[in-house]
């Protein structure tokens, strides 16, 4: 047990009461020598909300005094969640019970009610253990003897005050960072000074720029790690051609995206006599030049992933490497990590090895120019790749069987619309396209599964330490939510005693091609928890899959980086006790960061989305578009165009009836005309308004169009009149 540990389990003897650091020093027999590191022990524990420190400064368990640690999330009308550290219900706060906390901050918060039937848990705010928003982006806007600025995140509700004497010259409309220097009390604003100004609204690049210093996102590499960079050596070492498994004559591609510069896999493939399937899938051996806490290791860990904004990348690595000697160029030697694999007809992996390599891949393919090999059958690509077409044919069957193995074992199958947004040389949306999931995209999917389901499951059985990438089981409450919606569009879902995604892929079966596909599928996904990293193996719900990790993209995820060293020094046999217990240190800390950081990435790439998308509408205001309600709410419903762009219709804008919103169907009803809006109705809009400070798009529904639904009565015991597939698990029990 370390210090920690031991306290927490003092204070969790029923005798114990609040002591001070006093009474507790005397407890554990703290001098003078080691006092100051016991303070900061505590006070270490008080930041994780693991303990609590009342006015009195007596010591105590947050749950013995009825407080929970956690984040809170907040809303742009003032409210907001905490999400709790422990499992169990979001607790509701309302904005007079803030108590001065933001977005972000890790609070505790005290439960005021306790949730009850429909109504949620409530709490207030007691203490603030630690401030997410030092800085804030925001437009500044100037007065005579003060200025304010009004933060670009929503979520942020109270504009900052800035004295006359911290302007730091900025006038208005300029983009400024700000850093807080009062924190928000009730009845009065956090106030501020500028620190820096990043140019005037609607200047070409500030959009993005913006929100790339909103989220922290490093814009260069420090010197110390450009230096370390400059300084690796780009030709192959003699020594690396003699130890490892030299596969330069075997036959291999790499296929990516056209634009894609950091090509980190490539696979092969050959028939064998017995029918069986060799795939190859080559990954680039990053570890070999980003060495073990080395400048350049510490700041791709900081880092932990790539983040994608659409025309310009924030990578992990340096240029030098993730587009250079790492990346798996046409007709270059590199080294890599390979996964060779005999796949049987079924599916099923029966032999592997995983191996230290050096390959040469022979062309640079794109998704692109394999789908029209394999689709279209397009004869001058079919002429210019003749020697590749009997690999991608063989390639093309081994991901069809695949495919229905994970479908048949139970993996949850979303196909969701993606789009593309393209930027014109000024930084402007010029079109949104849909993002084909052809057959090339599908079958690098396929592989890159298996072979990360191998690898992980080969790793767990070796006992080391190790990143995996898990799915937990889905929030049993907010499944009955979905099944409950579900039910109310004829589709019945009778749970077994342990849920399975089975269940839930059957689901999306039934509705494959039905005007509800999109909102069923949107509220599914919803309903599951988020992946993450771990170094427990506690299996992948979504994919249906005991083990998996992530194998296939060392250029730019640091889990995928730092499982290859461990694979390494597995194979090698250098897996010594001290350097075991130094391991376990490291994939506890990478797991957590890495899901942190994919976290930020996300919620960056989806906001420079949503601001792309908003510009681009705001060029078709009066345009008119059929779409499908993809949310309703109290305040109106959200429809889906189908390039991907949500908008607003509000409720104010329906004039022809007074709506009620029915939350049990998730519909709007009209009062007096029964008129009724639901999730998957087909509609037409109009281009109203964009908000392009708050990225969203107004729409106003058209007076000719009907909805299709017949009206509904929101009763208890009602339920719409449908042709009912009752969906379980023994429906698939005669696949296996």
């Amino acid at each position: 047990m370390n210090i920690r540990e031991v306290i927490l389990s003092f204070m969790k003897e029923k005798a114990y009461k609040p002591m001070d650091i006093t009474e507790l020093a005397k407890i554990f027999g703290i001098g003078k020598k080691e006092m100051k590191a016991f303070k900061n022990t505590l006070k270490s524990m008080e930041k994780d909300g693991q303990i609590v420190k009342t006015r009195t400064e007596h010591y105590g368990l947050p749950d013995k005094m009825g407080l929970l640690p956690g984040k809170l999330q907040c809303h742009a009308r003032g409210y907001g969640f905490v999400i709790t550290d422990e499992e169990g219900p979001d607790i509701f706060v309302s904005s007079s019970n803030m108590n001065g906390a933001m977005n972000g901050d890790r609070v505790m918060v005290k439960v005021t009610r306790e949730k009850i039937a429909n109504k949620k848990c409530e709490g207030e705010i007691i203490r603030i253990l630690e401030r997410a928003n030092a800085n804030v982006i925001g437009t500044y806007e100037d007065s005579r003897n003060f200025g304010f600025v009004i933060p670009h995140d929503k979520r942020i509700a109270q504009d900052i005050f800035i004295p006359k004497g911290e302007k730091n010259g900025a006038q208005k409309d300029d983009i400024v960072i700000v850093e807080i220097t009062q924190w928000p009390e009730p009845r009065r604003n956090p106030e501020g000074r500028i620190l820096e100004i990043l140019g005037k609204k609607g200047e070409k690049g500030i959009d993005i720029l913006s929100i790339i210093k909103k989220y922290g996102l490093p814009e260069e590499f420090p010197p110390k790690v450009e230096n370390y960079t400059d300084a690796i050596e780009m030709e192959i070492p003699q020594e690396e051609y003699k130890r490892r498994k030299d596969l330069r004559d075997v036959r291999m591609v790499t296929i990516d995206g056209e634009d894609a510069k950091d090509l980190d896999d490539a696979v092969s493939i050959k028939k064998l006599e017995n029918g069986n399937y060799y795939l190859g899938v080559h990954i680039a051996d990053v570890s070999h030049y980003v060495k073990e806490n080395c400048p350049l290791d510490k700041e791709a860990l900081k880092r932990a992933t790539s983040v994608y904004l659409i025309d310009r990348v924030i990578p992990m690595l340096p240029k030098k490497l993730s587009n250079g000697i790492c990346s798996l160029n046409p007709k270059e030697d590199r080294l890599t990590l390979s996964c060779l694999m005999e796949i049987n007809k079924e599916g099923k992996v029966v032999k592997y090895e995983i191996v230290e390599s050096i390959i040469r891949t022979d062309e640079r393919m794109t998704y692109t120019d394999v789908t029209k090999i394999l689709r279209d059958n397009d004869q001058e690509l079919i002429q210019k790749y003749d020697y590749l077409i009997e690999d991608f044919k063989a390639m093309e069957e081994l991901c069809n069987i695949l495919y229905n193995k994970r479908l048949k074992r139970g993996a949850i199958d979303f196909d969701f619309e993606e789009c593309k947004i393209i930027l014109n040389p000024q930084g402007k949306p010029i079109d949104i396209k849909p993002y084909e999931r052809a057959i090339a995209n599908r079958m690098i999917e396929e592989f890159m599964l298996v072979c990360n389901e191998t690898v992980a499951e080969h790793m767990f059985w070796a006992n080391t330490p190790f990143v995996y990438r898990v799915h937990e089981d889905p929030d049993e409450e907010k499944l009955a939510h979905f099944s409950e919606f579900a039910h109310n569009l004829g589709v019945a879902i009778r749970w077994a005693n342990e849920i399975h995604p089975k269940i839930l892929q059957g689901v999306i079966e039934q509705v494959k091609g039905k005007d509800e596909e999109v909102v069923i599928n949107t509220l599914l996904l919803r309903s599951l928890k988020q992946a993450r990293y771990s170094p427990e193996c506690i299996g992948h719900f979504g994919l249906a899959a005991k083990y998996y990790c992530h194998f296939t993209s060392p250029i730019r995820r640091y889990p995928d980086l730092i499982i290859h060293r461990i694979i390494k020094e597995f194979i090698n046999g250098r897996l010594d006790q001290k350097k075991f217990a130094s391991l376990e240190k490291a994939v506890d800390y990478a797991s957590i960061q890495s899901s942190e950081r994919e976290r930020v990435a996300d919620e960056a790439e989806r906001e420079v989305d949503d601001l792309k998308k908003a510009e681009y509408m705001s060029e078709r205001i009066g345009e008119e578009y059929s779409g499908i309600i993809s949310s309703v709410t109290n305040f109106g419903m959200f429809v889906e165009l189908p390039n991907t762009v949500e908008g607003l219709v509000h409720i104010s804008t329906l004039d022809d009836d007074y709506y009620i919103y029915d939350e049990k169907h998730l519909c709007l009803i009209g009062e007096k005309t029964k008129n009724t809006y639901r999730l998957g109705n087909k509609v037409k809009v109009k281009v109203e308004s964009v908000d392009l400070d708050a990225y969203e798009v107004n729409f106003t529904l058209l007076k000719e169009e009907k909805p299709a639904e017949e009206p509904i009565e929101s009763k208890e015991d009602d339920i719409p009149s449908y042709e009912y597939k009752i969906i379980s698990l023994e429906d698939f029990e005669s696949e296996e």
